[in-house]
């Protein structure tokens, strides 16, 4: 039995909280961790109990009797940690294991004492964990030199991202520093590639999944709402639909982006004013302030019995304990199945109690690709999520970092301690020499014989605040109310005396702006304007479009759908029944007339696809508008020449590399995505942009296979 081969200490912690057993992920668990060595993946969905899944064996398993730290838990947010410290520290008071958390905004003493003291269990996130290793490599020895165990909280925010590759990167160095082999366990409830999952531990061939497959119910209803004439916000009815769906509940609303979150839980506000409903109306994000955070999160997981509403992004969408929720509420399309996946999970935490989504669509676009993710989803689909294979730009930056670290390096050293990294093992030594005379040439790095160091340019950017990160922070300005911080808001057109705006669920007037010191003064106001705030569209996979192209040819029906999202589905299908469309996928793709000499093709491809198409189109000299939302491109070209200006793109994409270049010289931005991109050598920059942000082979496959459906006439769109 599970519950016996844990250690006494947590059999009475376990009984001291009366569990009346073991969930299935946690029995799984103890199981396999308490009888290997190995690394291990735990899968099961959102509150299922993976936190003590993973803790209960470890600290059961592991010599706390050792000098120095036995487990490093890694988050992707520092919210996160603050919240999993609490359970964390609970368990470890049975055994008298000291807990502590490493961050920018942990307490200096604490970490001071575990300093003198290295002993127990660290909490971290991995930009902390860079910068120790860089401005105090002295401190990672001798705290994680004696290290048993890695737990990687919401392994799957890290996989497929820069700061994924990241963490990689830091493992391996951790590795290397260890006297003895660490195991990880990673922890998730949505993880569409269990094979890319294995490889982050850096040991594939060592690693586990363990797979809860329990479901749990969950009932979802479709809303549509067609879009006011010339409005760019929410409909009106919307809003008032959104409110009686709502008002009784506890619900958590997911839109888009951080200003639409602001107006929704502002709107909402105003209408229960009108209605003497309750007052309880909150946003969450990224730019509300700490502070008020931590009081939305206390009062959501605190509060028994009153309604509330949470307007956010997706800083509630990972495992941050806010309690139980009822609904969960996603206004248009999720940026991806992963994404809706963590949503969802959030509602129905009690046991036995169904999940309960809401989705509203404000286009007919953009309910079908809702309800082609929530098929999929059904369908058990979730978006592979690939870490790149040749990430020259984390290179360039742990060059830099590991130059500082050692307070200089042998040139060959520094090449062989950047191979020696299982992230950079397929890139050349060619590559990373390439890199290293571009940071020489920069005066990043400067060479002194046959040691490079720090150069007096690269000193401004490894002592920076932000080097520690794969992520860009936008320029901000924090605004404030009687002293007290509200958030912080983008630098924009807006920020102007007099004028009014929304955050943290409130309207404000800007009394004053001082761009020196990076602040502004507001006061209460009566309405408002969402606040511009930066952040680019979400990435969609090819998978998705397929099943939007297959919902458009088939005749359907979903129960989920409320009679106007029927009908906006019906409308759309009869916009395409002319193309003759099959009802199973297929490479057909229907072609539009249009009047004018234009033609508008519906590529139904996947995002870095389309900006393949966009990039040849480009080369070849074509006008043309794309929009994203319908996958599809407006072309100034006559049908009957489609055929040829497929073959010559097709030739251009045998040249990609070069047509890349000219794109990167003629908008040098296109790189940006990638923090330390712009500072390589072009052929690199030209290499992460083929891995990371255009799909070269699935474009190539594009030209190649697509068959084009004869047009229908321009009246009938």
């Amino acid at each position: 039995m599970a519950f016996d081969l844990l250690s006494e200490p947590i059999r009475r912690y376990i009984r001291d909280r009366r569990w009346e057993a073991l969930r299935p992920i946690q029995a799984a668990a103890i199981e396999h961790i308490t009888g290997s060595d190995d690394n291990f993946i735990l899968a099961s969905r959102t509150a299922s109990g993976k936190t003590e899944a993973a803790f209960l064996p470890i600290l059961s398993k592991v010599d706390f009797g050792r000098l120095g730290v036995a487990v490093l838990y890694v988050s992707p947010l520092i919210a996160l940690i603050n919240d999993q410290f609490q359970r964390i520290e609970q368990l470890c008071q049975y055994l008298d294991v000291p807990v502590t958390k490493w961050h920018g905004e942990a307490s200096r003493g604490q970490k001071q004492r575990l300093l003198r003291q290295p002993a127990g269990i660290v909490l971290i996130t991995p930009e902390s964990l860079e910068a120790m290793f860089t401005n105090a490599p002295y401190h990672v020895k001798t705290l994680f030199a004696g290290l048993q165990y890695v737990v990687i909280d919401e392994i799957h925010a890290f996989l497929g991202t820069d700061r994924g590759l990241h963490l990689q990167a830091l493992l391996a160095r951790l590795a290397a520093v260890n006297r003895a082999r660490f195991a990880v366990v990673g922890l998730s409830a949505t993880i569409g590639d269990y094979a890319e999952a294995k490889r982050f531990t850096g040991e594939p061939e060592r690693t586990k999944v363990l797979l809860d497959r329990t479901a749990q119910e969950m009932r979802t209803q479709f809303r549509y709402f067609a879009p006011e004439k010339g409005a760019s916000d929410l409909p009106l009815d919307l809003l008032k639909d959104l409110y009686k769906q709502t008002s009784t509940s506890k619900a958590l609303i997911f839109p888009n982006s951080r200003g639409l979150a602001e107006f929704i839980a502002v709107k909402l506000r105003q209408i229960a004013d009108r209605v003497q409903g309750h007052a309880n109306y909150f946003s969450h994000h990224s730019s509300v302030d700490k502070e008020v955070r931590e009081y939305v999160e206390y009062f959501a997981k605190n509060n028994q019995r009153l309604p509330f509403c949470i307007a956010c992004t997706s800083t509630l969408e990972l495992g941050i304990d806010i309690g139980s929720v009822d609904k969960v509420v996603q206004i248009d399309t999720a940026q991806s199945i992963t994404s809706l996946i963590q949503r969802v999970g959030r509602s129905g935490r009690r046991d036995g109690e169904p999940s309960q989504l809401l989705l509203y669509a404000t286009h007919p676009w953009s309910l079908l690709q809702s309800l082609a993710c929530w098929l999929l989803y059904q369908e058990g689909f979730v978006e592979p999520l690939r870490q790149a294979r040749q990430p020259h730009d984390l290179l360039l930056h742990q060059a830099l970092a590991i130059t500082k670290e050692l307070s200089g390096v042998g040139r060959a050293e520094l090449v062989r301690r950047l191979r020696a990294n299982p992230v950079f093992a397929e890139i050349i030594p060619a590559d990373i020499n390439a890199m290293l005379n571009e940071l020489l040439a920069r005066d990043w790095l400067e060479a002194l014989g046959p040691e490079l160091i720090v150069g007096v340019e690269g000193e401004f950017v490894v002592n920076g605040r932000d080097f520690y990160s794969m992520f860009r922070s936008e320029p901000a300005l924090k605004v404030f109310y009687a002293g007290k911080t509200v958030g912080e808001i983008p630098y924009s057109p807006q920020v102007q005396e007099q004028e009014n705006l929304l955050l943290a669920a409130r309207t404000w007037k800007i009394k004053e702006v001082d761009f020196a010191a990076k602040r502004i003064e507001v006061v209460p106001a009566n309405d408002g304007k969402k606040p511009l705030f930066f952040g680019g569209g979400g990435t969609v996979h090819p998978r998705i479009r397929e099943k939007m192209l297959h919902l458009l040819a088939s005749d359907s029906q979903h129960s989920e759908l409320d009679a106007a999202s029927q009908e906006a589905l019906r409308v759309l299908r009869r916009t395409f029944a002319g193309f003759g469309l099959p009802a199973v996928p297929t490479h057909e793709r229907p072609v539009l007339a249009k009047s004018g000499g234009e033609v508008k093709l519906y590529t139904f491809a996947g995002t870095r696809v389309n900006r393949g198409l966009a990039l040849l189109l480009e080369a070849a000299e074509v006008a043309f508008s794309t929009d994203e939302r319908e996958s599809s491109f407006t072309l100034a070209v006559a049908p009957a020449l489609l055929p040829a200006l497929f073959a010559q793109l097709r030739l251009f994409a045998d040249d990609i590399d070069f047509h890349i270049a000219q794109a990167l010289a003629a908008t040098p931005g296109l790189i940006d995505f990638a923090k330390w991109g712009a500072a390589l050598p072009r052929p690199l920059q030209v290499a992460v942009l083929k891995e990371r942000y255009y799909d070269v082979a699935g474009t190539q496959n594009f030209l190649r296979d697509t068959r084009l459906c004869s047009a229908i006439p321009a009246a009938a769109e």
